[in-house]
């Protein structure tokens, strides 16, 4: 498993080794000791599977009194993939990161609790896998605004052009007004 370093100490890409042949491919996609040496020390209660469509943009999503971790990647199609660090006693607070994480190159990416965190479906049929830490709790959910202009994420758009979200996630509000750890 080779550990690829992000902008955020406590935020990693996981790239496993796969061993592939004519009869297709096999990797390890969680291993406790491997995680666990590289300081992700997590026991997963919930796994989340989405599909999307080219251009649909999820999140930036997150629970404020229960947060939760997040080991995501993409098992079909490719995302872009972005977090957002909203502990307000962090130094990178405010601060956005992304990563492409598609299922050719079957990178795995550590969200820790105290991220907002969302995808842009670059491709049609994008199926994203999540492990949680937590449970999901409907009245702990708390989203950011995705165009948020403080935040200045570089959504890749490009002949996308405007994206679909949600209506939830159309009004969320900004980082100035969200809800955030402290």
């Amino acid at each position: 498993m080779k550990i690829v370093e992000t902008s955020f100490p406590e935020v990693k890409i996981f790239e496993p080794a796969v061993f592939g042949d004519d009869r297709g491919f096999f990797m390890e996609s969680w291993n406790d000791r491997t995680f666990a040496a590289h300081g992700v020390a997590a026991q997963f209660v919930q796994d989340n599977h989405s599909r999307s469509a080219r251009g649909v943009l999820r999140g930036l999503h997150y629970q404020i009194a229960s947060p939760q971790g997040k080991l995501v990647r993409v098992v079909n199609g490719a995302v872009f993939d972005v977090i957002v660090d909203i502990r307000r006693s962090s130094a990178n607070f405010g601060r956005w990161d992304g990563v492409l994480l598609s299922a050719e190159n079957k990178r795995m990416l550590w969200v820790p609790p105290g991220f907002a965190h969302g995808f842009l479906s670059l491709r049609d049929d994008t199926d994203f896998l999540y492990k949680c830490t937590q449970f999901w709790s409907s009245s702990d959910e708390r989203s950011l605004l995705w165009s948020d202009p403080a935040l200045a994420i570089d959504w890749p758009l490009g002949e996308i052009g405007s994206p679909l979200v949600s209506a939830k996630d159309a009004v969320a509000p900004t980082l100035a007004n969200a809800e955030v750890y402290p």
